[in-house]
């Protein structure tokens, strides 16, 4: 009953462990560069605009939450990682029905329904590693150059972050059953989530426009908010979780009534 996911699971292991040692490696620069950072922040903060703060959110750089932030979740986090779990979505199932490995799968006695609920749920093996690996480096990077960090905003910010990277990868997903190419589908995937990321920040430049990022998930996970204010918005989790159920709804509704 579960030997997809299980496969699929193990599958999942050694990408993400190969970019969390590449987040280890900028993380551990980061926190190298900080002390000297800090004691020139506000001098390097005055000669940037001020829309590109406003375009990536960023504030109170001369602390380590709010340089954290910036240099490592704001982008790192917020678009590289999210883009890997819309490749991982985009592949679960076109790469199957390509390869022909989804006919060898159904002639099995197992629904459709199952195969695609055991591939999502092989996504908790990345989210698990990435999230363990990197909240933990970063708090024990912070005591190393004595810049403590709240460990409770730490794991808040990983915490409310799975939602947001759940939509992600619930976009690669709804592709990968709407195109039989998985080439396509991902860079379709890769689109909309930089499309959307873009949209998000743009809009953040202009007062009047501040709403249409309210149609993006990014929007909806603000890691500033969280490290630098802990502030934790659970009602923002709760709808970026409810977007992910739709999405995954409609790639199941549209999978299971489908010619392969």
């Amino acid at each position: 009953m579960t030997a997809i996911l299980r496969t699929e699971s193990r599958q999942r292991v050694r990408g993400p462990i190969y970019i969390t040692i590449v987040l280890w490696i900028f993380t551990a620069l980061y926190f190298a560069v900080f002390p000297g950072f800090s004691e020139e922040a506000e001098e390097i903060t005055d000669a940037f605009p001020e829309y590109i703060f406003d375009l990536f959110g960023l504030e109170a750089l001369h602390t380590i939450e709010g340089f954290i932030a910036a240099e490592l979740y704001s982008f790192f986090w917020s678009l590289l990682v999210a883009i890997y779990f819309a490749y991982i979505g985009a592949g679960m199932i076109a790469g199957d029905v390509e390869t022909r490995k989804l006919d060898l799968t159904l002639s099995n006695p197992i629904s459709r329904e199952s195969v695609l609920l055991q591939k999502v749920a092989s996504l908790c093996v990345p989210l698990v590693i990435l999230n363990v690996g990197l909240s933990v480096l970063v708090y024990v990077g912070s005591i190393i150059i004595g810049e403590r960090i709240n460990p409770v905003a730490i794991a808040m910010v990983h915490f409310l972050s799975i939602p947001y990277l759940l939509v992600c990868a619930a976009i690669g997903l709804f592709l990968s059953v709407i195109v039989d190419r998985v080439r396509t589908a991902r860079s379709a995937a890769f689109g909309i989530v930089i499309l959307l990321w873009l949209i998000d920040a743009f809009s953040r430049l202009q007062e009047d426009f501040r709403w249409v990022g309210r149609f993006t998930p990014s929007r909806y996970w603000e890691e500033a908010d969280i490290l630098v204010h802990e502030q934790y918005a659970l009602v923002d989790a709760g709808i970026l979780l409810t977007v992910f159920f739709i999405l995954v709804s409609i790639a199941l509704f549209i999978f299971t009534r489908q010619d392969i």
